[in-house]
């Protein structure tokens, strides 16, 4: 079991109030991901670590267990916290706190597109009618918002995930569905178009694309449908680009 000399002497106080177990997270994280916290020594006790953040053990203790659940700690009974030994393994996440730039959201817009093309064109060759069926009522969903005069974003992203199931991999799903909680960056650029008129335009352009997605599914053509869904996503990334940039009405 290895172990540092001093370790409390890594922390120092922490500087103005923001979230303090964010912070501790951040400092804890960062020694660990620069080597000095190495791979399987031993954190400093609970309170050593009180004192040296100058924060509470509530703080503390919260922090400890945000960094178990992202996989760089690990803790045992009566023992305490020790790093990791193999971090490379800790959990895929994505900090909605880092999209806070176009360019960060077009990151994670392209991540998507990698996911959602493949599952397109497997949905074309593996959905069955039900499957079909649901991503038809999916699109008459987003038809019946935009008549309401919605935004439609929890039924634009009921369409794709409905894609996503047809694909018939539940891996597809459950990265669409972790990725759907950050990603629809059109809801920011649906909430600027202030103009019913405007987001009708917007909503009825994005919906077309839609709808060639869908009869390339339903005509069981993978090749069609991943091109497709390829226009679309390019495209959504295109106007989310030059909507992002408009000043506020």
């Amino acid at each position: 079991m290895s172990s540092l000399p001093d370790p409390t002497a890594l922390f120092q106080p922490l500087g103005p109030p923001r979230n303090r177990t964010t912070e501790v997270v951040e400092r804890l994280a960062a020694e660990i991901a620069s080597g000095r916290l190495t791979s399987g020594a031993r954190l400093p006790t609970e309170q050593a670590l009180t004192e040296a953040f100058g924060v509470s053990r509530t703080v503390i203790r919260e922090a400890v267990a945000a960094l178990r659940a992202e996989g760089l700690i690990e803790t045992r009974q009566g023992v305490g916290a020790f790093v990791a030994r193999d971090v490379q393994r800790r959990p895929f996440r994505i900090d909605p706190a880092e999209l806070g730039t176009i360019a960060e959201v077009v990151n994670v817009m392209e991540l998507r597109t990698g996911i959602e093309i493949e599952a397109a064109g497997f949905a074309a060759e593996r959905a069955d009618t039900a499957a079909r069926n649901r991503i038809g009522a999916a699109l008459k969903a987003i038809d019946a918002a935009i008549v309401r005069g919605d935004a439609a974003i929890d039924e634009d992203f009921a369409f794709h995930l409905a894609i996503a199931r047809a694909a018939r991999n539940p891996y597809f799903t459950r990265l669409l569905e972790f990725l759907g909680r950050f990603l629809i960056p059109r809801q920011s650029v649906r909430i600027g178009l202030k103009r019913p008129s405007d987001l009708k335009t917007y909503l009825n352009r994005i919906q077309s694309e839609h709808g060639h997605i869908f009869a390339a599914i339903e005509a069981g053509n993978s090749e069609a449908a991943r091109k497709a869904m390829r226009r679309h996503l390019m495209n959504s990334r295109q106007r989310y680009r030059t909507l992002a940039r408009r000043p506020q009405r």
